[in-house]
């Protein structure tokens, strides 16, 4: 192999290493932006009607709340939402048939290892009776 073919095949190598490294820091950057970084925040009250833990390789608490209707006849709406602190399933655990209040923050555009879900659950209280 001559001088010229030898340094274009080390610049073709070069080049690639350099797109696969400067693509793994991009998706790293997004992720940690994505995870690190709330989309929006808020609460949700009513009952929660299951919560497992699931996945087959990244398991996940996943849940599942029945809120809430301030008018009935109605039909109860589904919030689907995703644990990541074990206290915090503790604390749905230990209200489990009470009315409570999820506080949650949702991180969008995480992929479904952090979680099925948008919604990431930090805090449980009891509803204030009304």
């Amino acid at each position: 192999m001559n001088a010229l073919a030898h340094k274009l095949v080390r610049f073709a190598l070069r080049s690639l290493i350099g797109l696969v490294l400067t693509a793994g820091v991009g998706v790293g950057l997004y992720l940690l932006f994505a995870y690190h970084f709330t989309y929006s925040s808020g609460e949700s009250v009513g009952f929660v009607q299951k919560i497992s833990y699931k996945g087959w390789v990244c398991k996940t608490w996943e849940g599942e709340q029945l809120r809430a209707v301030s008018t009935l006849p109605a039909i109860p709406e589904k919030f689907n939402f995703t644990v990541r602190d074990s206290q915090v399933v503790d604390q749905i655990n230990a209200h489990i048939g009470q009315k409570v209040v999820l506080t949650y923050e949702q991180h969008r555009g995480l992929p479904n290892c952090f979680g099925e879900t948008e919604h990431f659950v930090i805090d449980v209280k009891a509803a204030p009776e009304q």
